[in-house]
This record gives structure tokens, sequence and C-alpha cells, in this order.
């Protein structure tokens, strides 16, 4: 469509909004005729309500799938079903005020494609308000006031009065078509959002551990989801660059490296010289002293001291790039010690507005309903983890002006966020209703053994150990798939990323966050079930099907032009649907912030693929010769759409597929 007739479109689509405002506002004008005096001129208004009404649902209907028809973007059915019984339901009962609405897929396909539940609850609210109405007539009402729309084909009544909903098979089939033309494309925002999302977040100076990864793994997936989506999404990197423990690290730098202002220190392994520092501060009291002097130093912003701190973090920057590297991580780094100038500021507005208290020389605060207070300075004049956050929440809030803050951590700072949320809350940055201020806290990685993941000699697991032996543990399978045979060196290591990478990031995001869960090589690399592996050589069997069939993108791009998407076989039509739930998963996902919903769902669409390939020929060969003697193209559509959507999906969780496998 041309930006000319795209305007048309628009003043068109307008002038419709305007007519249906009128025509609602004489249909509800025409309900009241209680100064009516004829018989006569009441008959003649009554049959004019009546092809109002019919005019404005003409109109409705129209608009619907005028928008329907202009938007590339995927339709959420879901939401769309929604719509038209959360107007059916207020119709059918006006007298309840937010009656509910509940429309869900349904679990087995012989009763329909969705269902709607709100009958039984209505009863409910009804019988409290001393109305007694069986659940099946409100049911009954809910489907005679269903406006017309686009996509239902017919409902049904079961049971107490559940209604089954059955979807046009027409509708779907436009909508794959859409999807195979446009590409997938979220449905549009009501608004541009501002989104922060704070995780990974490693200590300076000590290396990344395994239980970093669950951080580092969540958080670039949800990062990933709401860009995708269409937010305006600031990574954010909240390391552990400042406190005490830099006072020893420097005075154990000037020790070590006296010439390290002229020249760079060869520090090649930091968490030694961490735990030398640490050691020295620890038995010998002048270096202790010394240390602290290093502390007040480097807040004091001492060029000299502000250069030893800086040689220690790059140091560090550069080995947990490696990591995100390995990753595929995209973050921007705003430590501890980017907040140090706004923390006065922040304690000041406390004491101003009267919520601070003196705890033995501390600068303390409660918060309604915990017991347990904020510490926001310390008896010697210093500030506290609790302070640097309250002032990396009031920057997210203010200069950042985000409309979403999310804290990936682990679950253990739970009561630490409450306290934050609450104080923020309480001093009036901001309003829950209007800002989504949430931590998405996780459970700990477990060993096979069910215990904290170590080392066997008890240590913490060393991050990029951890991905080496997943690099090893992926050749080996590879190898023992005889891959090595059949792929070029290039598209061996590449596939061994992918396997290695995608297997550790889907096991961590498959299981649901909040819970602990085992870190298993065996199972994430097993090519049965709902692992990675089984997913990466699933996508990869199905964009081979066009390649062995001899179609190239070109001819699926004109096929899905003008070639309608039939789904007339049960298994055709399950797959369709299940394609199409895509835009609601990721609904659901952004509700909860789980993301194993958007796992289970792309191991459901692998499997039903996989139900109806066996069952529908895509291609059809010469049993004799084995060449292709007819292609379904409609088929091939099919096949391409769940590529697509498989695609998208790996690519929010991070994993990287390859061509040849």
């Amino acid at each position: 469509v041309g930006q000319d007739s795209l305007n048309v479109l628009f003043y068109i689509l307008f002038f419709q909004e305007r007519e249906i405002q009128t025509l609602s506002a004489e249909v509800e004008s025409l309900k009241n005729p209680q100064n009516l005096n004829a018989s006569a001129r009441l008959e003649e208004l009554r049959e004019e309500n009546n092809k109002l009404k019919y005019r404005l649902n003409i109109l409705k209907r129209g608009l619907q799938e005028e928008k329907t028809n202009c938007s590339h973007a995927m339709l959420n059915i879901n939401q769309r079903l929604q719509e038209v019984f959360g107007e059916a339901i207020r119709a059918a009962c006006p007298e309840l005020d937010n009656p509910p609405l509940v429309v869900a897929p349904n679990q087995q396909a012989k009763f329909g494609d969705y269902q709607c539940n709100s009958a039984m609850a209505m009863a409910q609210m009804l019988k409290a308000k001393g109305m007694k109405i069986n659940p099946r007539e409100i049911a009954e009402k809910i489907i005679q006031n269903l406006p017309d729309n686009e996509l239902v084909q017919k409902t049904e009544i079961a049971g107490p009065g559940f209604i089954n909903i059955h979807l046009k098979r027409q509708f779907v089939s436009k909508l794959l078509s859409n999807l195979l033309v446009n590409g997938v494309k979220p449905p549009p925002l009501a608004s541009k959002k501002k989104v922060v999302v704070d995780f990974s977040s490693p200590n300076i100076a000590k290396e990344m551990h395994v239980g970093h990864l669950r951080s580092t793994i969540i958080g670039e997936s949800m990062c990933r989801l709401f860009e995708f989506l269409g937010y305006d999404v600031l990574r954010l990197n909240h390391v552990g660059d400042w406190g005490t423990q830099f006072g020893m690290l420097i005075a154990h730098l000037q020790d070590k490296f006296p010439n390290y202002l002229t020249v760079s220190p060869p520090i090649s392994d930091l968490q030694a010289f961490y735990k030398e520092s640490k050691k020295r501060f620890d038995e010998e009291e002048d270096f202790k002293k010394r240390a602290y002097q290093c502390v007040v130093r480097l807040q004091s912003k001492e060029p000299d001291f502000i250069k030893g701190w800086n040689l220690i973090c790059d140091v560090s920057r550069q080995e947990f790039q490696k990591i995100y590297d390995c990753l595929d991580i995209t973050i921007i780094e705003r430590g501890e010690s980017y907040y140090q100038d706004m923390m006065t500021k922040v304690v000041k507005e406390f004491e101003d507005k009267g919520f601070v208290q003196l705890d033995e020389g501390r600068k303390i605060v409660f918060v309604p309903g915990h017991s347990v207070p904020l510490t926001v300075v310390k008896s010697d004049g210093g500030y506290t983890y609790d302070t640097s956050d309250l002032a990396a929440l009031h920057n997210r809030l203010f200069d950042e002006k985000a409309d979403i803050i999310i804290y990936v951590t682990d679950s253990g700072q739970a009561m630490h966020f409450q306290l934050l949320y609450a104080a923020g809350q309480m001093i009036g940055w901001y309003n829950p209703q209007v800002t989504r201020v949430e931590h998405a806290g996780f459970g700990v990685v477990l060993g096979e053994d069910k215990k904290k993941f170590k080392t066997r000699s008890g240590d913490t697991v060393r991050l990029m150990d951890l991905l080496e032996e997943g690099l090893k543990r992926a050749m080996d399978k590879l190898k023992e798939k005889e891959r090595d045979k059949v792929l070029t060196p290039e598209e061996l290591t590449k596939a061994q990323r992918s396997v290695a990478f995608g297997c550790i990031k889907y096991a961590d995001l498959s299981h649901n966050r909040i819970n602990d869960y085992v870190f298993s090589f065996d199972k994430m690399l097993d090519d049965r079930g709902n692992t990675a592996a089984y997913l990466l050589y699933a996508f990869t069997r199905i964009r081979s099907i066009a390649r062995l069939a001899n179609i190239d993108e070109a001819t699926l791009k004109k096929a899905a032009e003008t070639t309608e998407v039939l789904l007339d076989h049960d298994k055709e039509w399950k797959l369709g649907k299940c394609i199409l739930r895509f835009p609601e998963i990721l609904q659901k996902v952004l509700d909860d912030l789980l993301l194993h919903t958007l796992c289970d769902y792309l191991y459901e669409l692998a499997t039903t693929f996989t139900e109806f390939y066996d069952s529908c020929y895509c291609i059809e060969k010469d049993r004799q010769t084995g060449e292709v003697v007819k292609v379904n193209m409609w088929r091939m559509l099919l096949c391409d759409a769940t590529a697509l959507i498989m695609a998208k999906c790996f690519d929010i969780l991070g994993i990287n597929p390859v061509d040849r496998m």
C-alpha cells in the first residue's frame, strides 16, 4: 500500500470511528423512551433504533477488518477474543461491575480451539447480589450478545457453563499468510516505554562464577524480549567496583608494582592477586592501616589512586568480556562508583522528609510493614549498598525516566529489594500502579548431587571453566554423531559453539527461574526431550526440507503471496493454531517474566510440527528414482512459518542456530 493510499485509509478509519461514536450516542439516547406519548412514534423510534444497531455492527465489523487487513503485525488471537467476549459479557450482565473475563486455549481439540470460562464466576457474583441464575443461562446470554466478528466460526456450551469457541479456518489461514509475507512482527505497542534491566553484576577483582550464570542468561533474554516487542531497553551491569576492598588492592599494587603509574602491571591472575592482598589485610596490621588510608584517598579522587583503581577494573573487564563474548551478551557497565556523587543528595532528601533516624551513630530508614531498616549512612560516615541502590533507583526513575525497572538477582536478595522498593514508594519517587519496578529472583544452580554446584575441591565453579567444558562436550557429541565427516571445519566449529552455549542457556531458561535447578551436561546435551540439542537438530531438519526439494527463498516468498494455506487436515489445523499462539505466549512472559513458558512453547511447536510432518506429505518422491514428483506448496509454507517462529524464539532466548549441524 502506498503512502497516499494509507493516508486515505486512515481518514476513512477516522470518520468511521466518528460515525460509530455518533451512532452509539443515538442508540444510548433511544434506550430511554419515558417522555414519548404516541405509541406510533414509539414503534417508529424502535424500528429506527434497530436499524441504527444494525448499521453500528456493520461499521464495527468493517473497522475491525480494516485494522486486521492493514496491519503487518501478528495478531494476539486470545486478546482479540477477549475484546469480542468482553463486549458480549458486558451486554449480557450490565448490572455487574468489572465482570470476570476468562478466555484460554482449549486443552482438548475436540471441544474447540478456545474456551470462555466466565459464566460460573459471573453466577457467583450475581448470587452475591441476590440474583440466582444458572451459569448455563448466563453462557447463553453471552453467546446471544456476541458482536459480529471476523474470527469466531461457532460456539457451544458445555458442562456447567463453559463456552467452547471454534475459530474460522479462513481467518487462521489469512493470519498465516500475513506472517509469511511480512515476517514475525509483534503486535504494536500502545506507547513506547523505557525499560531498565539490571543483570549480571559481578564484582571487580573477582572471577565470574556459576552464580553469575543465571543472572546473565536470564537478564539477556528478558532484554531481547522487551526489545523485540518494541520497548526502549537499557541493559545495565551494576558491577561491584567501589568499596573498602579497593584500598587493600591498591596498597598491594603499590608494593608489588611500584612503577604502576608509568608501566602497566602484568596482572594476569586477578583472583590470585585478590587473595594475596586479602591475606596481607588479615595478617599485617601496618598493611591494614595503609589499605584504609588508600580507601580514603581513592574516595577523595586523588589521581594516582584513581589510576590504580582503573587498572584493576580494566583487568576484570577484560575477563568479564571473554564470557560475554561466548554467551553473546550486550551490556553497559554502570557500577556502584557511578552513583557515588548522587548518594549525598539522596540521603539529604530522606532527612528533609523526616524519614531518617539515628541508631548508635548510624543513619537508618524504616519503611512501612518491615521491621528491618535500611542503613543509609554507617557510623564512620561511609555509605552502604542500601545507599548506592537507592541512588541507582532514583537515577533510573528520574534521569533515565524508566517506566519499567527489572532487577535480575538471586532470590536471596528478595528482602533487600522489598525494602528498597517500599522506600522508593514511601518517599514518593514512584507509584507502582504507574511504574513497574520488579525483582526477578531466581534459585541457585545445584550439582547432580542436589547440593550447591561446586568443584571437587569444594571451590565455586569458575564460569570460564564451565563454558570450556561445554565446548569440549559439544564437540564430543558432534563427533559421536559423525558430523565431523560431513561438515567443514568452519561449520563444525559453528555447530560446536551453537550446541555448547545454546544447551547451557536453554537448560537454565527452560526451568522456572524461581526454582533451583540441577546443572547436568549429560541432560542438556541429550537430543531427546525438551533440550536445546533436540530443538537445534529439529530446526535444522525443518530448514532443510525446502533445500532438499530445491525450493529457494524467492519461490517460497512468491508462494506466500499467491498460495492459500490450506488447513483441512487435523494436523495442519493443529500446527497452524500453534504457530499463531506466539504473540499470546510473549504476552504471558511479559506479564510474569517467566521465560520457561517460551521454552515450553518452542518444544510444543517442534513436537506439533513432527506430528504434522509424519502425517502430511510436504513433498512426494518417486519410489524408484527418489526424485521429487510433487510439491504440496501450502504445506511447505507451514514448514516455513514454523521455522520463522522457531528462529524468533531462539533469538529471544539468545541461542544461535546454524544452517548445518
